[in-house]
Order: C-alpha cells, then structure tokens, then sequence
C-alpha cells in the first residue's frame, strides 16, 4: 500500500515538472520535428534575402522594404485559409501544391530582380511567393496537439516551438547574409526556394503524425467555423502583430545600420545576437513549472518587450546595439510562449492549426508593415531610424492588451489542467 502512495506521489511530481527531456520522448515527435526544423528554416531567410537582393538591384531600402512587404502581406492574408485548408483536407494536400508553387515564385522574383524589372513586377511576383509560404510551425503545433492531447507538458511544448523558432531565426539570417554579401545577391532568395520545397516534401511524407481529418458533426462544424470569431483570438493577432513589427522593423534598421557604419556583415550577427536572446529565454520560459496565469505572464512578458524596443533607436554603436538587441530577443519568447499556450484553451481542436496560423500571419503582417515603414524611415532619414517602428508596434499593441485583456479569460469545458493548458471537447464556435 505505501509503495503505491510513493508511486503516485513520483508520478504527481513528474507531471507537476513537465520538462524537454520528457517531451522529447514522447513517442514518435522525433519523425515530425527533424523534417519540421528543416522546413522551416527557409521562412527566417525570406524576408532579408528578399530586402537584401532589391536593395543591392535598386539602391533603395524603401524599394526593397515594400517588395518584403508585398510578400508579408499576402502571407498573412492566405496562411489563415492555409490552415483551415489543413484541418480540413489534412496537412499533406496543403503542403505538397503550396511547396512547389513557392519555389518557383521565389525563383521567378530572383530572376525579375536581376533583370531589373520595373517595381511592379516585383510586387506581382512577390504575392504568390508569400501566399504559398509553408506553414510549418503552425503544423507542428497542430501534431503536438495529437501527440499529448490533455497533457501538461503541451506548455512545454509550445516553448520548445517556440525556441525551436527562434534558432531558425539564428541560423537563417546567418545564411541569408553569408549567401547574399560573399556568394551572390540572389544566392540567399534562391537557396530559400530550394531548402522550402526540400524541406516541405520531406515533412509531408511523415503521415502518420499528422493530425487526423472527422468527418462527424461536431468536428465538421469546429472545422468549418473560423477561430476569428473567437474574441481572445483576435486580441492575441493584435498582440502578434505588435511582435511582427519589432522583427520586421529589425531586419530593415539593422541592414541599414550596419552598412551605415561601414561593417555590413555585422547585419546577420546583430540579427543572430538578437534572435539568440529570444531562444534562451524560450528555454528558461519552458523549463519553469509557472503557477502565474498565462494572461498575467503575458501582460507582464509584454510591457517588457514594448520597454527594451524603445530604447533601440538610441543606440549609436554596434555593442550597444548588440545589448538592447539581446534584451529584446528575451522579452519575445515570453510573449510568443504564452501567446500560443492560451490558443490551447481559447480554441476547440478542430480549428487550432487555423488558429496557429492566424497568429503566425499577424506577425507575418506586422513584419510587412514594419519592413516597409522603416524602409522608408531609413532613405529619408538617419541610419537606424527604422527602429522608431519597433517601438510605436510593441507601444500600440500593450495599449490594447491591457484595454481587452478581460477577452483572454479561458472557460474550459471539463477537467482542467495543470498550467492552464486544457485540450477541450470540441464544440460550435459561436
């Protein structure tokens, strides 16, 4: 009798300390996450081989920004429908069609860009290069859903995504820079094209792990109805977009900066530096047993990020730019973690990957936004004025956090669990 007392009490302790050992084992979440890293490590590439190859064609950031942003905005506008499509039909006939097309957009925009083509073209190329973006990460997410259903360790493993993220973000400007400014202007933009249809093929083949398509009532009428409808969800794409305008805003002020000093290979580092931030204190945020709520780390997380990003633009050194970058990069992973945990309870199962991507597209816009706005900061003004776009994003995005942080309130049907993480029956979204 006392050896099951003793055995349930490890076994309470273990499920009260959810770490990344124990969610790494969990059966069969290698055969996704191997493919999955792979393609998604083109998505960290994109917008800074398509900035960096427009600049060296145009001379101009503005050009360059707006062409990023074309392919923002058209990413955001179709990744929503992308995941309703994969919750749908299955992620394998989303991907298969949606990798090939973004390969040959991405190389048909390189070949426009070396021609010199008229900005126009440009943009045009550039809609179905971002319409046809991969979303991996959001079917990622949408696996581990499957894999762990009720269990604890889901908030783990939304931070392991999200450091998982932020080292592509590590990696791909790296490599995005490396190729552009020592191989060729357009090696970055056409490395992309083929490590995103490599990459998405080998993650389509893993069908097994994929979440299953129902056909019965209720899952078709959460299938059919739009997680935009959900009041929290709404908050947190605004909540998004605010991070999307400290990454997009970034990648622009950090290029411009570091070739105003005279040292444009610094771009990649300073980026990397940044990104580095996030994934470390992605890992902190995934290793901690949080018994705050996810609505107050948030808020908390939050008034940190919009705090650090108002500092960037002071900087007048790399060093010191390299510092504020950093503290920048640990106040994201917070706000991202926390952001895609409260999805888990605010979103029945049957529209979560919907969901994740309506998210990812927030960014994704906030990105299109911040790219182009700094662009145009950065021709008109100094070198780093494109760091007031960081700031005014994270500022306008607290603002409406704090006024609609009621909306985030999660009601979950059935048994809670631990965190405040909870796999809810599926019902109508009304």
């Amino acid at each position: 009798m006392a050896s099951t007392v003793t055995s349930e009490k490890n076994k309470a302790a273990t499920q009260a300390r959810p770490g990344y050992g124990r969610l790494l084992r969990t059966r069969g979440a290698w055969t996704f996450l191997l493919p999955g890293f792979a393609a998604r490590q083109p998505f960290a590439m994109l917008t800074l081989s398509i900035v960096l190859l427009v600049q060296h064609t145009t001379g101009s950031y503005g050009a360059a920004g707006a062409a990023a942003a074309v392919t923002g905005v058209s990413m955001a506008l179709f990744a929503p429908y992308s995941g309703r499509l994969a919750d749908r039909y299955g992620q394998r006939a989303v991907l298969l069609p949606g990798v090939l097309v973004h390969a040959l957009s991405g190389l048909t925009l390189t070949a426009l860009a070396l021609a010199h083509a008229p900005l126009w073209a440009l943009f045009v190329a550039a809609v179905p290069t971002g319409a046809s973006v991969p979303q991996i990460g959001p079917m990622v997410r949408a696996r581990w859903g499957v894999k762990l259903k009720d269990s604890p360790l889901m908030s783990t493993a939304a931070a392991f995504e999200s450091v998982t993220d932020e080292l592509t973000f590590v990696v791909g400007p790296l490599l995005a820079t490396a190729l552009c400014t020592a191989v060729a202007p357009a090696a970055g933009l056409m490395t992309e094209a083929a490590l995103t249809l490599i990459g998405g093929l080998l993650f389509a083949a893993q069908k097994s792990t994929q979440p299953a398509v129902h056909a019965d009532g209720e899952h078709a009428r959460v299938r059919h109805a739009s997680a935009l409808r959900i009041p929290g969800v709404r908050v947190l794409i605004v909540t998004f977009l605010g991070i999307g305008s400290v990454f997009g805003g970034m990648q622009v002020s950090l290029a411009a900066f570091t070739e105003s000093i005279g040292r444009p290979g610094l771009n990649g580092v300073l980026y990397g530096v940044f990104a580095a931030g996030n994934m470390i204190s992605g890992l902190v945020c995934g290793a901690i047993a949080w018994k705050v709520t996810p609505q107050r780390r948030l808020l908390v997380g939050y008034a940190g990020l919009a705090l650090t990003a108002s500092a960037l633009w002071t900087a007048h050194s790399a060093l010191l730019l390299a510092g504020l970058g950093l503290l920048v990069g640990m106040c994201i992973a917070p706000a991202l973690i926390t952001g895609y945990t409260l999805v888990e309870g605010l979103v029945p199962a049957g529209a979560r990957t919907e969901a994740f991507t309506w998210l990812t597209g927030a960014v994704a816009l906030g990105q299109a936004a911040a790219v182009t706005v700094a662009g145009q900061l950065e021709d008109r003004f100094w070198g780093g004025a494109g760091f007031l776009v960081p700031m005014g994003g994270t500022v306008l995005a607290l603002v409406t956090l704090l006024a609609l942080r009621s909306r985030l309130a999660t009601h979950p049907r059935g048994r809670t669990v631990a965190r405040g993480v909870g796999h809810r029956v599926p019902v109508t979204v009304d």
